[in-house]
């Protein structure tokens, strides 16, 4: 198994920083990371999502959602093919630290036969830097600021 695991602090309660990740008609404007989103916010529906990590090449990814917890938890689980050759369990966590204020977890846990060789290829570094931008910029949108254009 690998893991990613990033986090930020949001100046934000927990429903606005839910309101701002789960509006997936919005992460044109906003997501250097998942570029868009589309599907029904349900356990068990599948999502279909556009990644793209900083100089990566991108893809469409089609995750089963596992958790939907409103203002708490985003989970979802996609395969490459097959299950078990090479799994993502991708998670977003929303944790109160104070009334206007959240801790935003965002991870990934990688399982299956081919997670050394995609470790090898450096590609676990690129999507850690492509969840921190996303996390900055989810913070800047959530907090009400200005989005930088770039």
């Amino acid at each position: 198994m690998r893991e990613i695991y990033t986090e930020i602090v949001i100046d934000a309660p927990p429903e606005k920083v839910w309101g701002v990740l789960t509006d997936f008609s919005a992460f044109p404007q906003w997501n250097p990371f998942l570029k868009t989103a589309e599907g029904e916010l349900c356990p068990g529906k599948q999502l279909q999502v556009y990644i793209q990590s900083l100089d990566a090449v991108g893809m469409t990814i089609k995750p089963t959602l596992l958790e939907v917890e409103p203002n708490r938890e985003l989970r979802w689980l996609g395969h490459l093919l097959i299950p078990g050759l090479f799994d993502w369990e991708h998670y977003f966590l929303i944790e109160a630290q104070r009334e206007e204020q959240v801790r935003f977890i965002h991870g990934e846990r990688f399982t299956g036969v081919l997670v050394p060789l995609i470790g090898s290829m450096g590609l676990f570094g690129k999507a850690v830097l492509g969840f921190e931008e996303m996390n900055r910029a989810l913070k800047t949108r959530a907090e009400g600021e200005p989005i930088p254009s770039e």
